[in-house]
């Protein structure tokens, strides 16, 4: 299960980077379904706060028409940043599944781990390393196309 919905964010991170984003995808699944996913959207929009996490979880609380998705599970591509794992804890998800580690700005293990290093008042369950190498694939792609196109 933990494969076949990565491989759905994946095909949101596909969609970023087709769109010249950050190839990050997420998906939010409740009893079996998924509910919302999203990309990043943060250069199209010109905003700083268009992760891929961010816009999955707004969708899933307006279809749950609830901000709690206590029940839910997110799949991400990429480890979130401190803005998108304040917001996982804040929206009380369940648990949290991470394709590949970002050791520049990740903070769910790498940099620094916002899940466990702090006592707030919901711990969200996290596992790492789902489809790592499609996930890192697609990142190191978008990168070295990108640098290759600003020669």
């Amino acid at each position: 299960m933990e494969e076949k919905f990565m491989k759905e964010a994946l095909k949101e991170a596909k969609k970023a980077y087709n769109k010249l984003e950050v190839p990050v995808g997420a998906v939010i699944v409740k009893d079996g379904q998924i509910i919302a996913r999203a990309h990043n959207l943060k250069e199209s929009k010109k905003d700083t706060t268009k992760h891929a996490e961010i816009l999955a979880i707004q969708k899933a609380s307006k279809k749950l028409d609830s901000w709690r998705l206590l029940d839910c599970e997110m799949y991400v591509t990429l480890e979130p940043c401190t803005m998108c794992a304040g917001a996982i804890i804040q929206a009380r998800v369940g648990k949290l599944y991470i394709g590949t580690m970002d050791y520049k700005t990740g903070a769910c293990g790498s940099v620094l781990n916002v899940l466990e290093d702090y006592p707030f008042n919901h711990k969200v369950e996290y596992k790492t390393g789902i489809l790592k190498e499609e996930c890192e694939n697609i990142l190191q792609e978008f990168f070295k196309e990108l640098r290759k196109n600003k020669k």
